[in-house]
């Protein structure tokens, strides 16, 4: 879309950074980014433009970026040649390439003066690129992630997994002889009695709630989607009976004179996060002080645990050293940028100075993460061992408290001064600020994607997946600066194809499927982007309609997994029987331009509509609204009909519950992340209702392979005559056409981004793209299993780290040309 006045200079800047300077609202109006926020979010990219000096320099800055020496890491696909820029050698040139699990490859090639083309690698993995005194590493990706066959072992996989929001299981203790209880909070060791009876069930895996790093001296940051870091866990959750044994963790409950306190917890119908954050903690401070000393070979095992974690479980360890010192002195500090100066700068001696006066308290917590990383690790090994073709799932978020561990200690890599948050639009007229600390696009290509790599590896090594939350930040998200209303933000473009590339190549080293959040505002062709590079989307019932009408079962595509709700959403049974209205009246949330009596009128017609869909082969009229039950049991035979390869059902929908785990726009009115479910976790499903539901969903399954084809776009077999009369509601009508609104939205700000007259994206570091890739369209982009299978095991020899070693295997990217997508 061409600006409607001449380019600024400022503009000009904003663009060649990757900042839309233009987008258009749900309205279908042109809205123009503020000079202010351009400012300030090229100011969080290092790239300053507060008067026209700097403009002009930060425009320097840029152009000598795009014709620089190598970055340190660039991404290319298994099977198509490669583009390096390598703008400083000419002619003919040799280049040396070592790969990651050992052999050489050597040749020459001729310079076109900007690099070299080298020939398609065929063998996945990070290898090491010389040519000229030049050096980098390729990082080159299978073509399509780790997927739910490559786990079941069969290209038909229609498998099932339950949605488990881990704070809400319970584990008893088993008395003095045996292991404590798990003190207020549901640990690992809850988890791993939940996913064996699962598998028992068929499940063949579960997604989990982020178990993310919290603020260890903070416990009123609990939320798992505002952590204080997305690499490293949250202690609270470890079960330190399965590390040390029970009696140790008796002795320690005994001799801090907790075991009432931790009774009471477990007896509660909520998580007490602020009592039980310092109990659980006084229980492995002593276990630390006291436990480990007598214990060589497992203080050994912690010893090789934090050598292994390295720079970046240290930086994680000392911020929560100092984190806990500033906050116990003054509340007022939680955040770090309240913090003295020099205490600011991970980097600096006041830091290091710290860290050696407080050695004890820094090893300290990197203890807790190996306590948590143990657990962790058992949970999936016992999922697996139960029958799980998957096991735990993992939730990524979109990102990280800016006040948090990872904000502090890997500071260059992220935008200082900005949240993530979402434009206005139908549904919010103002927009949102989630303030969420984000990566820098400009500093991960200039670290060659460090952070991300290792954020990546860290959430996939001890699970079988990963859920990524808002998957469209791997393409652009919405920044906000820091003070200014939603509206002011803009959209920051990423380096996509690098970022779902190095997706696909960690996914198959840890042999971990992937699930891409795709709800809200989706780029045209984004989609159709994942299920090329094999990272399932999600279709959520609710989600799913055509005008007010609920799509059949043939209407959910193999690209996604379906699924019945999300944490944010209504359970079924809540939706049935309104609860979630009841909820939300009192407190003033009722949507936009409606009353109660809308909503409930509304309601009512949905009720019929979805019964028409899910209970079709039932030839029953409609359940009243007080008896979601036999809803529940149609809705999980639905969509194990589907052809979708993993359903996904939120454990309370499995159980019939009322009560949605998060309600968005509350913070103290609703118990948020903290309802606890009343059965122990190892007899949650032992209920008639239960495992009666789940067979049902298994038989659905096991025969969805032979259900009717695909709908082809005409009108849906599924509109007969409802139950009862029902016009396309309000909010259907608003979510189409804040759609169509959407889309001309994206299309401007990819305009704006990545115009035309751009340099090409792929020679150019600085525009965020790893390689430019000869693409062969003739090329079979499906490569068959054995051929991957035989390139991932020379990539990966049994000599690789163990993380790697036990979980080999590459994934793929697409190879298509950057410019491809987004002019």
């Amino acid at each position: 879309m061409t600006p409607p006045h001449a380019e600024t200079p400022l503009q000009r800047l904003a663009r060649r950074a990757g900042i839309s300077v233009q987008w258009e609202d749900a309205f279908k109006r042109p809205k123009i980014v503020q000079p202010d926020s351009l400012r300030a979010v090229l100011k969080a990219l290092d790239l300053p433009a507060a008067t026209p000096g700097e403009v002009t320099s930060s425009l320097a800055l840029l152009e000598e970026e795009r014709v620089q020496d190598l970055p340190p890491l660039l991404t290319a696909d298994v099977g198509a040649a490669i583009f390096v820029p390598l703008p400083q050698v000419s002619g003919t040139v040799r280049y040396r390439l070592t790969l990651e699990g050992g052999g050489l490859l050597e040749g020459q090639v001729e310079s076109n003066g900007r690099g070299i083309t080298l020939p398609a690698i065929d063998t996945p993995g990070y290898h090491s690129f010389e040519c000229g005194g030049a050096f980098t590493t390729l990082a080159v990706a299978p073509r399509q992630c780790f997927s739910v066959a490559d786990a079941a072992g069969t290209p038909e996989a229609r498998l099932w997994a339950l949605a488990v929001q881990i704070y809400s299981l319970r584990r008893a203790g088993d008395g003095p002889t045996g292991r404590a209880g798990d003190g207020g909070i549901g640990d690992f060791s809850a988890l791993s009695q939940f996913a064996v009876k699962a598998a028992n069930e068929g499940a063949a895996g579960l997604v989990l709630s982020p178990v993310h790093a919290a603020f260890a001296s903070d416990p009123h940051h609990f939320s798992p989607y505002a952590p204080s870091s997305r690499q490293f866990l949250n202690p609270l959750h470890a079960d330190p009976g399965v590390v040390f044994g029970g009696a140790a963790v008796d002795e320690a409950i005994a001799h801090l004179g907790l075991g009432e306190t931790y009774a009471a917890l477990e007896r509660s119908d909520y998580v007490d996060w602020l009592a039980a954050t310092p109990a659980k903690l006084a229980v492995l401070r002593h276990l630390f002080d006291v436990a480990l000393p007598r214990m060589p070979d497992l203080a050994a095992d912690f010893h090789a645990f934090r050598t292994a974690g390295g720079p970046s479980l240290d930086g994680h360890a000392r911020f929560e050293a100092i984190h806990g010192e500033r906050f116990r002195a003054d509340t007022g500090q939680w955040h770090w940028r309240s913090w003295p100066e020099a205490l600011r700068d991970p980097h600096s001696a006041e830091v290091s100075n710290f860290a050696r006066l407080h050695a004890g308290e820094v090893t300290f917590h990197a203890f807790l993460q190996f306590v948590a990383s143990r657990s962790l690790t058992l949970a999936q090994n016992a999922a697996r061992s139960a029958g799980m073709p998957i096991g735990l799932i993992s939730d990524l978020a979109i990102g990280t408290d800016g006040g948090g561990s990872q904000a502090w200690s890997r500071q260059d890599e992220m935008l200082i001064g900005l949240s993530v948050g979402a434009p206005p639009d139908l549904m919010n007229a103002i927009g949102q600020t989630w303030g969420l600390a984000a990566f820098s696009p400009r500093a991960l290509v200039r670290t060659g994607f460090s952070v991300f790599r290792e954020m990546l590896a860290a959430t996939m090594a001890p699970a079988g997946g990963v859920r990524i939350d808002h998957v469209m930040g791997l393409m652009r998200l919405w920044m906000v600066p820091d003070g200014a209303p939603a509206r002011d933000g803009a959209y920051l473009a990423y380096p996509f194809e690098d970022l779902e590339r190095l997706v696909a190549l960690e996914s198959h080293r840890h042999r971990a499927i992937v699930i891409g959040e795709d709800l809200g505002t989706v780029p045209p062709g984004f989609r159709e982007r994942l299920a090329a590079r094999g990272i399932l989307g999600m279709r959520v019932v609710w989600f799913e309609r055509e005008d007010a009408y609920f799509l059949p079962a043939s209407a959910y595509v193999p690209e996604a997994a379906a699924v019945l709700s999300t944490h944010d959403l209504p359970t079924l049974a809540g939706w049935w029987c309104e609860r979630d209205i009841d909820r939300r009246l009192p407190l003033g949330l009722l949507r936009e331009g409606m009353n109660a009596e809308d909503e409930r009128e509304e309601r009512a017609r949905d009720r019929a509509l979805l019964w028409d869909v899910v209970g079709a082969d039932t030839g029953a009229p409609p359940p009243a609204p007080d008896d979601p039950a036999p809803v529940i049991d149609a809705a999980l035979a639905f969509l194990g009909r589907t052809q979708a390869p993993l359903v996904v059902v939120p454990l309370e929908d499995a159980l019939a519950l009322p009560e949605q785990p998060n309600m968005p726009g509350t913070i103290d009115e609703h118990p948020n992340w903290r309802r606890r479910l009343t059965m122990q976790a190892a007899d949650i499903l032992d209920s008639p209702e239960a495992r009666g539901r789940l067979a049902l969903l298994n038989t659905a399954r096991t025969h969805s392979a032979a259900a009717e084809p695909r709908d082809d776009g005409q009108s849906p077999p599924h509109r007969k005559e409802p139950t009862m009369t029902a016009e396309p509601t309000q909010a259907a009508k608003q979510t189409a056409a804040n759609k169509k609104a959407e889309d001309k939205e994206l299309d401007q700000a990819l305009e704006d981004s990545f115009p035309a007259s751009d340099p090409p994206a792929a020679t150019n570091p600085s525009r965020f793209t790893g390689a430019e890739v000869a693409v062969d369209d003739s090329a079979d982009r499906a490569d068959t299993s054995k051929a991957l299978d035989t390139a991932l095991a020379d990539s990966f020899p049994a000599s690789d780290p163990p993380a790697l070693a036990t979980k080999h295997g590459e994934e793929d990217a697409d190879p298509s040309d950057i410019r491809k997508d987004r002019d």
